[in-house]
Parts: C-alpha cells; sequence; structure tokens
C-alpha cells in the first residue's frame, strides 16, 4: 500500500513540475503582452475546460504533460487579425527570451524550494561523499532466523579481529572495485575463502586479509514478501555501511545552505546530462539481461518506481531530493539547443538577433524570421532519437529496474 501512494504521489509530483513548467512560459508570456490562446495540463480527450479572458484553460484524460499554446509562435501560426501585432515572433527579442526561459526557470525554482523543504525536514545530505563503502565494524556475525530476524551473538566479528576500523574506505574486494554498498555486500556474500579488502584509512592504502564467517539467511523470494523456507549460506564479516547523517537547517540558515546544495546539484546535473549519449550502452546492456547500472537514466515509470520505493520505507527525504533532482534535470535538458525544446527555440531567437544587427551593420533592414519548415527534418530526428532513448529507458524500467535497496 505504501508503495503505491508513493508511486502515485511522484507521478503527480512529476506532473505538477510539468504543468509548472509550461505555467512558466504562460505567466511570462501574458505579462508581456502576448496572447496565450490555450493552456492545457494532459494530453488526450478534453475532460473539461474553462475561459478566463484571452485564454482556455483545462485538464485532459492523461496527465502526461500539458502545454501552452501561444499566439505566433512562429510566422507559420495562423492568426485573428487582431492577434497579429501580439504574435509572439513579432515581439522584442528580450520577450522572446524571456517567455521562452520561463518554463526552465520555473523548474529550477521549484527544484530549489524542494530542496528549502528538504532543509528543513529532514536535512541535506553530503554530496560530496566518497562513491565506495565506508564501514563500521559491528561486532559479531549473527545468522539468521526464519522469520528474518537476528539471532543472538557475542564476541567480536572477523572484521574486528583482522583490524578494520570505522571510517575505513573500501575500495575493492579481492581486487575487484566496489562503488556502493550493494557491490560490498554482493561481493563479500559469495565468497569462500579469506577475502582480502583494500581499505583508505587517513589517506593511506591498506590490504586488509578477513576469514568470513558462513551463516543461514532466509532471504524474500524473488518479488514476493515470503521468505524462502530453507536457509542459504552466505559469508559475513560483521561489519555495517557508515553513513554521512544529513545536516537540518532553520528556515532562515536554509536559504543560504539551499542555494550552495543547489549549485552543487546544478552542476552534477549538467554532468549527467553531458553523459546520457554514452548510457545507450549500459541500457541495452540492462535489457538484453545484463546488470543495471544504477547511474543510467530512467523513465517516467522508472522515477516513479522508484518514488514508490522510498514511500514504501519512510524515506521521504530522498522522495523530495528525487523529486527536486527530475526538476533540475527537466529544466537543464531543456536548454539544449535543439527544436522541439525551449533551447531551440532560444537558439532561433538569438541567431535571429545576431542576423539584424549584422544586416544592421551593412545599412540592410532586419530578416525575415526563420523558416520553420527548414528546420523540421532536424526537427524530426531529435524527435525520434528523443523518443527511442525515452522507450529503452522505460523497457529498462521494466525488464530489468533500478533497485536502491537490496
Amino acid at each position: 500500500m505504501g508503495f503505491a501512494i508513493g508511486f502515485v504521489l511522484f507521478a503527480l509530483g512529476i506532473t505538477v513540475s510539468v504543468a509548472l513548467h509550461e505555467c512558466g512560459h504562460m505567466w511570462t508570456a501574458q505579462a508581456t503582452g502576448m496572447k496565450v490562446r490555450r493552456y492545457f495540463v494532459g494530453f488526450g480527450p478534453k475532460i473539461f475546460s474553462f475561459r478566463r479572458g484571452d485564454t482556455e484553460y483545462g485538464l485532459k484524460a492523461l496527465p502526461l504533460g500539458g502545454f501552452c499554446d501561444i499566439a505566433g509562435m512562429t510566422a507559420l501560426d495562423e492568426l485573428e487579425p487582431e492577434d497579429v501585432d501580439r504574435a509572439m515572433y513579432r515581439q522584442a527579442t528580450w520577450k522572446r527570451l524571456l517567455v521562452m526561459s520561463g518554463g526552465i526557470l520555473m523548474n529550477f525554482f521549484l527544484g530549489f524550494l524542494l530542496i528549502v523543504l528538504l532543509a528543513v525536514a529532514w536535512g541535506l545530505p553530503r554530496l560530496d561523499a566518497p562513491p565506495e563503502t565506508q564501514i563500521i565494524p559491528a561486532g559479531c556475525v549473527a545468522p539468521q532466523n526464519p522469520d528474518g530476524s537476528a539471532a543472538p551473538c557475542t564476541g567480536e566479528g572477523p572484521a574486528q579481529v583482522a583490524g578494520l576500523r570505522r571510517g575505513d574506505l573500501v575500495k575493492a574486494i579481492n581486487g575487484v572495485p566496489v562503488k556502493s554498498w550493494n557491490d560490498f555486500r554482493k561481493i563479500t556474500e559469495t565468497q569462500s575463502g579469506p577475502i582480502l579488502y583494500t581499505v583508505e584509512r587517513d589517506g593511506q592504502k591498506l590490504d586488509i586479509s578477513v576469514m568470513p564467517e558462513r551463516v543461514a539467511t532466509y532471504p524474500l523470494k524473488p518479488d514476493s514478501d515470503e521468505r524462502v523456507t530453507e536457509p542459504v549460506y552466505v559469508s559475513k564479516v560483521g561489519v555495517g555501511q557508515d553513513f554521512y547523517p544529513p545536516t537540518k537547517y532553520g528556515l532562515l540558515p536554509a536559504i543560504p545552505a539551499s542555494i550552495s546544495f543547489t549549485g552543487e546539484m546544478f552542476a552534477k546535473t549538467f554532468q549527467s546530462l553531458a553523459q546520457m549519449p554514452t548510457k545507450v550502452v549500459n541500457l541495452w546492456h540492462a535489457v538484453t539481461g545484463g546488470e543495471r547500472d544504477a547511474d543510467t537514466p530512467v523513465s517516467v515509470y522508472g522515477a516513479s518506481k522508484i518514488g514508490g520505493e522510498t514511500a514504501e520505507r519512510g524515506l521521504w527525504g530522498v522522495f523530495v531530493l528525487v523529486l527536486a533532482s527530475l526538476n533540475f534535470f527537466l529544466g537543464a535538458f531543456n536548454i539544449l539547443p535543439l527544436l522541439p525544446l525551449d533551447g531551440g527555440h532560444i537558439a532561433v531567437v538569438l541567431y535571429e538577433k545576431v542576423r539584424n544587427v549584422l544586416r544592421g551593420r551593412k545599412g540592410l533592414p532586419p530578416g525575415a524570421p526563420v523558416y520553420y519548415m527548414k528546420l523540421l527534418p532536424a526537427t524530426y530526428v531529435v524527435v525520434v532519437i528523443g523518443g527511442a532513448y525515452m522507450i529503452l529507458t522505460l523497457v529498462a524500467d521494466i525488464v530489468n529496474p533500478i533497485k536502491l535497496f537490496p
């Protein structure tokens, strides 16, 4: 039940984020004197609508985004005679840039508000925390009872005996690089003899050999809440993951902290955006049966599934952080200078401005608006490639979803 509620809430959060993106375009267009003919949330058959002023507002059956119809967005738009002077393509450059940037700025602002909420309610995590696993030797190794609880145990565990310490940063296990706690757990559990841990301690690398203990476990059955009835024996060394606790703030101190945190997230967002083309191979590998890399992109379905999993475990801070990340990514993605994205329209406006400035220096009148029909082939290519990428991420999220929790 918790998963379903979280899934629906996150999907609703995505819809609201896209709807507010379109509001960014609508409000800036209305504020600069342009005519907004329609603003709808969703696509498909119309459920209802109403008119206020020049604009028809409404809701459609499929809540997968929305759109804002501004009169004269291009010179190809059909216009009523009274709308010609208000056509977007006839407006000053700064007005057109403001309107086309409105959605991007709205997503960035919404993401920032979510970060402020996170800072006050749950605390801001460390984005610069090392990706490897930092451990806490937790003591003895306890076998698992059939109901999943830990059986009693006493004494030191293998990790303590071997000399592993709290704060040791595990870089590799038996020469295999470790990138996450999940890697640490999987590799350790499958070993049958001494395990060589390469750790970083006080800036130095150390190799520490640990003899694990084989203990009985009763894991959950695949896609089920029931546990297996026969014990599964795995190797354990008696350590836990050392987390960096989030830092909570009061409302006023949260503002500068959130600005700094947002700057870090911007850097990571644009880095992820630049790496998107390189993730195709990893996504295809996941679709064809390979292990899913946690760094690969996700679809709307995949993001909502992650939202459901975090809500199911009561990790609402993570829920808010993922939704904020999605808004930052949505804004950054729309900056790309490719039609039909906002960045593509911004590029056209800037091209027209530079061209007209150069023509003016030669004593020539401004040129005609860019003929968008000439740009259609490139637009179709972007749509096809983008659509194929979205389908690939959706298939990967269905057949081999990212698992945040072991």
